[in-house]
């Protein structure tokens, strides 16, 4: 029970994450900070869960840009603010994949 409640654990869940999302990804060793989603790299056609720049640094140029998907995220390291505006946002990306 201690280490339960101790835990400093986030869940990575099913649900798109916040903008600001840190997360380690499969991809990169470094870890990733998530600035958009629903995103299409520019030279090709999938749309990607995320995008993201690497942390701490932040977006340098567009060569260091990471795209990814839900299912290739490790571990949430720290979770983006989670507004009314976000929630509904959220709410109408994740009807793009119904």
């Amino acid at each position: 029970m201690k280490s339960e409640i101790n835990s400093l654990e986030l869940e990575i869940g099913t649900d798109l994450l916040p903008i600001g999302t840190v997360v380690s990804v499969e991809v990169v060793k470094q870890a990733v900070m998530i600035y958009g989603r629903k995103q299409q790299q520019e030279d090709n056609d999938i749309i990607w869960d995320y995008v993201g720049c690497p942390y701490p640094q932040g977006h340098l140029s567009h060569e260091t840009n990471v795209f990814f998907n839900q299912n290739q995220i490790i571990k949430v390291e720290y979770r983006g603010l989670e507004t009314k505006g976000e929630l509904f946002l959220r709410d109408k990306l994740n009807q793009l994949d119904r």
